[in-house]
């Protein structure tokens, strides 16, 4: 099997908070996942993103792109635009800029796709689940994570009775 990893991408080191709390739940979840953080900002230094991204797709590797910018999130469309890897948006922002962030970040040009979610937590399951899709090890441990929150639920069921 391939070597599979999810890219953190973001445009500033002012990011970083944010984009941590993926990989705090990867590892808090036990999902066998390694984690990247590369910080390009298509704005500032889009010659250094375009190469970046150009040595990834020589590399051979399975990697789904999780993409943390705020404002104008140029960074989602320029990587999904050069890749032919998966891009996640995950603004760190898009409670403070609502719709208008939305716009910034999936509003695309056909073939240009970008999926937005907005919870860093949840951009890190949809990313795993992108790499279980050949990696049963990874389906094992989705599967597992389902139940433990079926479980959950069922139990703060209980607590009302």
């Amino acid at each position: 099997m391939l070597p599979q990893k999810i890219i953190i991408l973001m445009g500033s080191k002012n990011d970083l908070t944010f984009a941590r709390k993926i990989e705090e739940f990867i590892k808090q979840e036990g999902f066998n996942v390694n984690c990247e953080y590369l910080i390009a900002s298509a704005h500032r230094n889009p010659d250094y993103l375009l190469q970046r991204l150009d040595e990834n797709e020589k590399k051979g590797e399975v990697i789904v792109y999780v993409t943390i910018a705020g404002l104008s999130d140029a960074l989602s469309g320029v990587t999904a635009g050069f890749t032919t890897r998966p891009v996640i948006a995950c603004p760190p922002d898009i409670e403070k800029y609502g719709l208008m962030k939305v716009f910034s970040s999936v509003m695309t040009p056909k073939g240009v796709p970008v999926m937005l979610v907005s919870n860093p937590e949840n951009a890190a399951l949809a990313a795993i689940k992108i790499l279980a899709l050949n990696n049963s090890l990874l389906c094992k441990e989705i599967a597992a994570y389902n139940q433990k929150k079926r479980k959950e639920v069922m139990a703060d069921s209980e607590v009302g009775k």
